[in-house]
Parts: C-alpha cells; structure tokens; sequence
C-alpha cells in the first residue's frame, strides 16, 4: 500500500497481545516498530494482524480488497476458533459494522434516516442537565468518603453517555446497569469462554425485549425511527438487523464516550498547563476532544476487517481471509504523521486523528460523543477547578480489554465547588 516495494511477509514471531490491555502505548511504541502491519496472537491463540501506522490504517480501510463481513474470515469459516471464543461477536453481529457494499450501504441508509442531527441536537439540554446532576452526585461521593476521594468513571463518565443513549433508544432506566454489565463483558478480550454466548443471549433478550415494547407502542425514541425506517424501496431492518444494530449502539454509544471523557480527564490533570491554555481562551474544550481522541483514543485495536486477497501492508503481506485489527491507539501516536512530539498532549495541536475511524464505516455517533464530551468536560472543571487525581497515574489499572482503552477506575479529588 504505502510502502511501493516488493513487501515480503517476514517470518517474525507474532505478538501476543495482552487480554489486560496493560502498558497499551509501550506495546503500540514496539509494534509500530516492527512495521505497519505487525502479526498478532488474539486469544486461543487465534492468529491475525494489526494495523499501527497513521497512514497505511487510513489507506487499510479505505482499500478495495478489504472487507467487513465475517464470510472472508478463514478462522470462522473453517471452523477453527475456539469454543467460546470472545472476540466472536465482534466478527458475526449483524449490523452496518460488519456489512460491505450494497449491504452496507442499505443498512447505514437506514440508521442515518433514524439517527439525525435534528434528534442529536434535540438531546443537547438532556445532556447539560445529566451533567449537572452527576457533578451533584460526583460531590455527594467525594464528600462521604473519608480521604475526599471518588472514582470520577463511577460517577460521571459513565453514567452520563449510559443514561443518554438510553434515552436516544428509548431503553428503561432499569435496564441501564445490566446493559452496562453485559457490554463490559462482550467488549473485554478476558471474558471466560463459557460467559460469551450467554452475556449476548441476554443482552440480545433485553433488547428484543425493548424493540418489542416500541413495535406495539412507538415512541419518539430511536429505536421507534429504526423500526419505522424503511428505503424508497419499502426495504426495511430485519428483527436480526434491528437487534444488532441496538447493540452496537449500546456498546459504541456509551463505551467509547464513557473512554473518552476518563481519559480527557486523566490528561488534564496530568497535563495542567494544557487545562491553563483552554481556561485562558488559547484552546477550547473541542481541542481538548480532538486531542484526546489522538492521544488516547478511547479505543485501541478494533476488530475486524479481511483481505479478500494476500494484501501488502509496507513490509508485510497479510494473507487472505486473517483478522486484522486497526490500532486508533498506535496510529493516534505515529511520529510519521504527528511529528517527534506524538507522544505529548498538547491542546493547540489542532491535528486530524482516525479515532472515529475513516472511510464509508466512519462513526455516525462521532457528533453525539463530541457534544457530550464537551459539555462533560466544561462542566467539571468549571465545576470544580481544582479536581485532580488522587493517585499516582502509573497506579491506574487498566480496563481488561485490548480494544477499549482507559483505566477501570479514576479516583479523584474534586476539591471545593466553584461557588458561581
């Protein structure tokens, strides 16, 4: 692709990636040394390759011989991945993400005609008043705890993008912390095998459930607009179709939020002189997102796409039919594209990034997250001016998943109130 020589697949060992997810930008520092395309072992030993440079990810998933959908995984089709596998929703989930083509093209038509900027925007004041309230109960914890600590992911960041794209689906409140739960399992690279088909029977039975409620009783909802949505040709979401895509929205919708504004925060407060920068004027809390998402992007290697053909990556020939992961966290910190500096934060830095990925499987929720980070992040630290970490940073623990990236905690001081 990139690279216009003769690429030569090179008998290297492959990498093992860490289910833990731990020291994720040292591994990506190493892989992205081997070359662009490095070989993997996913768990079971199931082996494939990851994408970790800026630009031959950005040619990778643009390019013709690339597909979605898991009919062009090898692995899947021959029957060779391990009973309970946990990386196998990812690959047969029925929705725009691992659609290809006309297939895709008809199901993103759909969602698109459902999730608008008119129905996003309407969920701006949902929102600042989620913020509000949060940052109440953030207090209320930091204030019961003897040392003046809460975990600010517990409190805030999650439940902020949970509680909105439950609202956006029209999904009770009562099912937010099982869903939560169920997606944290589907999403983590060290589920036990025997966990993995029943966490999807039941996430697939809540949301059955709730596609069911609103097809007797529509709503103003989303999950109300995808039912009803229908092309010109009268084509419409299967119940498979309308499941799948409930559940990537629930996964994608809260996750990846909930990643980046913990890791915004952890930043900031890492970075204070940055936070300085967007308090005086010089960068604005959109830089701070755009930045993170760079930086840190709140997911890492994201599964999975198939050469339909041997396909050269730089050095490498990724054979037919392997599954390849793309690295947002390894190509957010390439020096080839960023410069010698990649590997700082830095607000006014202003660069594109992949992180909501590039291409027709561009992130149609990329708006929605934007907005609630924004808002999150505004409203925290003028809020709470003072709000650092209450631990060491290299004492955070990560989230047990090579795809999401972000600790499973972030213990902090909020400090007093802003009283104005």
């Amino acid at each position: 692709m990139t690279d216009r020589r003769c690429p030569v697949t090179h008998a290297v060992p492959p990498h093992r990636l860490d289910p833990t997810g731990a020291h994720q930008h040292a591994v990506n520092d190493a892989l992205r040394a081997r070359g662009a395309a490095v070989p993997v072992l996913l768990p079971g030993d199931v082996p494939g390759y990851a994408i970790t440079r800026h630009e031959e990810l950005k040619e990778f998933v643009t390019h013709p011989d690339v597909a979605k959908n898991a009919r062009h995984f090898a692995a899947l089709r021959n029957d060779e991945l391990p009973p309970g596998w946990p990386m196998r929703t990812f690959a047969t989930i029925r929705g725009m993400i691992t659609a290809d083509g006309e297939d895709h093209r008809r199901l993103r038509s759909l969602v698109t005609r459902a999730f608008t900027p008119r129905r996003v925007e309407a969920l701006r004041p949902v929102v600042h008043e989620l913020t509000g309230t949060l940052l109440d109960r953030l207090a209320e914890a930091a204030a019961a705890a003897p040392d003046g600590v809460a975990d600010l992911r517990r409190h805030f960041a999650l439940p902020l993008p949970m509680s909105v794209i439950c609202q956006l689906l029209g999904v009770d409140d009562a099912y937010q912390d099982r869903l939560h739960a169920l997606s944290n399992e589907i999403v983590s690279t060290q589920t036990a095998p025997e966990r993995v088909p029943d966490a999807n029977r039941e996430m697939v039975a809540i949301l059955g459930q709730v596609a069911a409620a609103r097809l007797t009783a529509p709503g103003d909802d989303l999950t109300s607009a995808l039912i009803a949505a229908r092309e010109e040709n009268g084509d419409q979401l299967s119940e498979e179709e309308l499941i799948g895509t409930l559940m990537l929205t629930i996964i994608a919708g809260h996750e990846t939020t909930l990643n980046l504004i913990t890791n915004a925060v952890r930043a900031l407060c890492n970075h204070r002189d940055q936070l300085d920068l967007v308090r005086s004027g010089a960068a604005s809390w959109g830089d701070v997102v755009e930045e993170t998402l760079r930086y840190d992007s709140p997911v890492s290697f994201f599964p999975f796409r198939y050469p339909t053909s041997d396909l050269p990556v730089g050095d490498t020939v990724i054979p037919q039919g392997a599954p390849v992961l793309v690295s947002y966290t390894a190509a957010g910190r390439d020096e080839r594209a960023y410069g010698p500096d990649a590997a700082r934060f830095d607000v006014t830095r202003r660069a594109r990034h992949l992180s909501f990925g590039h291409g027709a499987h561009f992130c149609l929720g990329a708006p929605l997250a934007r907005m609630e980070a924004v808002i999150a992040l505004e409203g925290l630290f003028t809020r709470f001016p003072a709000l650092d970490l209450a631990v060491p940073d290299e004492e955070l623990v990560p989230h047990p998943s090579f795809v999401g990236n972000s600790p499973q905690r972030l213990p902090v001081r909020p400090g007093a109130a802003h009283s104005g």
